[in-house]
């Protein structure tokens, strides 16, 4: 163990275990010479990644609800919360670099069980709200292309593990290279739409900016923190802490850094890349729905419906069904490792791939289904925006503890949080959970 690795284990109460997706660990290789964009590329991958769950089923609910009900409104919300993400991402790069652990590891080592285990059955109880999100959004886009009823598509969804054993199988490369093709073609379907519904871009710019209105209503404020929720997810600080250590880092502190700074750079680029996507479904909702009058449009399949009378031309929900298509797709895979590093983490056990993905999606698929045949389309919209506040409400779980590791010298060592870094993160875990505490306040008094 070199000099750096000594200091980083000093504040840990446990020692460093295995690494977590450990057929991958270190398995990219990184190029130490040559220019700085080359070396920039090796680390390129994993924060598009996690870009994905910027940008899953369950964002489209909320940000079609959002977008028909309030216009632009909530544009600022969407942009505030990728502000979040991008520090809180840095943060997971930092720990995994810094400690050689992912946020699950980390929670393992530092805390006692009594506090470890009920962190992990949060951080389960966040993969299962996803993978609820994941199998509604990919079951009804079959239904938008293919006419599948919601039914036949939640329990179709549950052979995707085929493709997720076979893209891992082949390496991890491949993993980041068919998520990269499916968002850019999310991106192309998004701006087709984008540019038939010719939004008032001055309605966008202003939207942009904070509005006192967000915090003041409360139903505003339930839509606004299921944005939230569903662009700064709890599961994404735990895959993205892991999934960094796919790259063959160097063990000197210079290296590091270097790696750390790489990271940063590739998080902070494929997020703004999500911020695009997630303005531009809010964008489409505002112009297409809320400037024609409907204001009440949550549902996909409605939004689906709607988008070809509004719009004029037939191929527009046939692209809408396409991008809701791929971003279940993505969105299983991402769901898929970050399910693995939180096992893996909390408790040490190692599952077959496929063994850990079944698991997971039967807890998912068993009350989608429910929901699906008992209430229809209705329930599966409701559904889905209630994932995404469950997700909101586990954020602080995973954020506080992210920060406070990062911010500890005796486990960081030389990588620990500057303190500018560190009072901004403390900030921002402090608004999620003030945010929340109002929230439950609002649900409880009956909104």
């Amino acid at each position: 163990m070199d000099m750096f690795d000594q200091l980083s284990e000093t504040g840990w109460k446990q020692k460093r275990g295995e690494s977590s997706l450990s057929d991958v660990h270190g398995s990219v290789e990184t190029r130490k010479g040559g220019p700085a964009w080359r070396r920039a590329l090796a680390f390129a991958g994993p924060g598009y990644m996690v870009a994905v769950g910027y940008m899953d089923p369950g964002n489209w609910a909320t940000s079609l609800a959002g977008g028909s009900k309030f216009g632009y409104t909530l544009l600022s919300v969407a942009l505030l919360s990728n502000l979040m993400a991008i520090v809180l991402q840095s943060l997971c790069a930092r720990l995994a670099i810094g400690s050689g652990r992912d946020l699950a590891q980390a929670c393992r080592d530092a805390y006692p069980r009594y506090v470890s285990i009920p962190l992990w059955l949060l951080a389960e109880i966040a993969i299962i709200a996803t993978d609820i999100a994941e199998v509604i959004g990919t079951a009804i886009g079959l239904q938008l292309l293919f006419g599948i009823p919601l039914a036949i598509g939640v329990l179709i969804t549950s052979v995707d593990v085929l493709l997720v054993l076979y893209l891992q199988k082949i390496g991890f490369r491949w993993v980041e290279a068919f998520i990269i093709t499916l968002l850019g073609v999310i991106a192309l379907c998004f701006g087709i739409q984008i540019f038939l519904a010719d939004p008032q871009w001055g309605g966008v710019i202003r939207g942009f900016l904070p509005s006192q209105e967000i915090v003041t209503n409360p139903e505003m404020l339930y839509i606004a923190l299921g944005i939230l929720g569903a662009t700064v997810m709890p599961h994404n600080l735990y895959l993205h802490s892991g999934i960094v250590q796919t790259r063959k880092v160097g063990t000197s502190i210079g290296e590091k850094r270097e790696a750390l700074s790489f990271a940063t750079l590739d998080s902070t680029v494929a997020l703004c890349f999500a911020l695009l996507i997630n303005a531009a479904i809010l964008i489409l909702a505002a112009a297409a729905f809320h400037a024609n009058g409907k204001t009440d449009v949550v549902e996909l399949g409605d939004a689906h419906a709607l988008l070809s009378p509004l719009l004029g031309l037939a191929i527009a929900p046939t692209l809408f069904g396409i991008a809701l298509l791929c971003c279940g797709l993505n969105s299983t895979i991402t769901a898929t490792l970050a399910g693995q590093i939180i096992m893996e983490g909390f408790i040490r056990m190692k599952l077959q791939p496929w063994l850990r993905r079944l698991i997971t999606r039967v807890l998912a698929i068993v009350p989608a289904a429910i929901v699906t045949i008992w209430y229809g389309d209705q329930g599966t919209a409701n559904l889905l925006i209630l994932t995404q506040v469950v997700l909101s409400l586990q954020l602080s779980f995973a954020v506080f503890p992210l920060v406070m590791f990062t911010a500890d010298r005796a486990k960081m060592g030389a990588l620990v949080s500057p303190r500018w870094l560190t009072a901004i993160a403390y900030f921002i875990a402090v608004c999620v959970a003030v945010l929340n505490i109002k929230l439950l306040y609002d649900f409880i008094m009956g909104f």
